[in-house]
């Protein structure tokens, strides 16, 4: 069931790392887990990942509702007190600028 989050209000006094994949258990997903205390350690306070369902149970879900059915790209942010310091969004099937690795090196 859908809850309100303020994510302003949330991410205001905090540094946050937030990752999104497009489907959730990918092989590649897990280098997020791996690279947790890494991310940690440079002084993230939250770390949230979102993972999108398939196209199949997304569409239904859209239709449902009335959105226009879009599948989501994987992307990662870093939020240091309430202000993007980094956002970028896949293009290909790679995973570069969205991964842990990536996120790293802009923190």
């Amino acid at each position: 069931m859908p809850q309100k989050f303020e994510a302003s209000k949330e991410f205001a006094n905090k540094k946050v790392v937030l990752f999104a994949v497009p489907v959730s258990f990918q092989q590649t997903d897990s280098q997020e887990q791996d690279h947790l205390s890494d991310i940690k350690s440079k002084g993230v306070d939250l770390v949230i990942v979102i993972a999108f369902n398939d196209a199949w149970v997304m569409s239904a879900w859209a239709k449902a509702n009335g959105i226009k059915d879009e599948i989501a790209s994987r992307y990662a942010m870093v939020i240091d007190h309430g202000k993007i310091t980094y956002a970028e969004v896949e293009t290909g099937g790679d995973v570069t600028v969205s991964g842990a690795e990536a996120v790293l090196k802009a923190l």
